[in-house]
């Protein structure tokens, strides 16, 4: 059964946080939504287009290569560089830092007149033994995109196994580029199953926090007291001017 709370500043979440992770151990990621009811489910597999992902790639792929920093090597490098884009795939964004995700949860408050927010609360390990991916020796192990068991999460797996129908599994990445690593960013997967990360199994690895909507613009002015800004996130010039931007208002 999933664990739901209600949270209204930071000290409600710290109160919380503690309460579930003494009751549930280990590893903890978070990924914010400005919605509380949308589903945890990549871009891709919430699309009703009939675009193959490997259409995607292959496109993507023919106008991103010449304009790439450096030239992705394999599909799962292809698809973090889609991702971070813009381009669904079916990866999900999660982060280790509790007040990075709830900056996300928050930021936009304004624009979203009466809607609740929400802080995910993922247990990775939780999630990876629906997966049938657990180490008996290391018990909070966490699986990379280069190791074996993500090998028929590939695009060509995938294109090749039709009918192989896998849960969603959380997974690290190399931190390549400087917002993935000021975000702490790790992400979930999807194989062909689509199947929301919530709904998975007997729900013993998530965790949802709602925001009530009078409290939003609360929690974002208590984060940016704690250095959660648009700069600390997404360390690029884009940044820098829409900071110097908002003085101006």
């Amino acid at each position: 059964m999933i664990i739901e709370r209600e949270v209204s500043s930071v000290s409600d979440f710290l109160t919380a946080i503690r309460d579930d992770q003494a009751a549930r151990p280990g590893t903890i990621w978070f990924r914010g939504h400005s919605d509380a009811t949308w589903k945890l489910m990549p871009g891709f597999m919430r699309s009703v287009s009939d675009t193959s992902e490997t259409t995607l790639l292959n496109r993507f792929r023919q106008s991103a290569a010449m304009l790439a920093d450096q030239r992705p090597t394999t599909s799962f490098d292809w698809t973090f560089l889609m991702q971070h884009y813009g381009v669904p795939t079916r990866l999900l964004d999660w982060s280790e830092s509790p007040l990075i995700s709830m900056h996300f949860a928050v930021e936009n408050w304004a624009d979203k007149p009466g809607t609740d927010a929400a802080l995910w609360c993922l247990w990775p390990t939780v999630l990876n033994q629906n997966a049938n991916i657990v180490d008996k020796v290391e018990g909070q192990y966490i699986p990379s995109f280069d190791d074996d068991e993500l090998q028929t999460y590939t695009v060509d797996s995938l294109r090749q196994n039709t009918r192989l129908e896998l849960f969603p599994v959380a997974t690290i990445a190399t931190r390549n580029n400087a917002r993935i690593q000021a975000q702490m960013g790790t992400f979930t997967i999807h194989h062909n199953k689509k199947i929301a990360i919530e709904d998975v199994g007997d729900q013993s690895h998530i965790a949802r926090y709602v925001i009530p909507h009078a409290a939003r613009q609360t929690l974002a002015d208590e984060l940016k007291l704690l250095g959660m800004t648009r700069f600390s996130l997404f360390p690029e010039l884009a940044s820098v001017g829409a900071i110097l931007k908002d003085m101006m208002k």
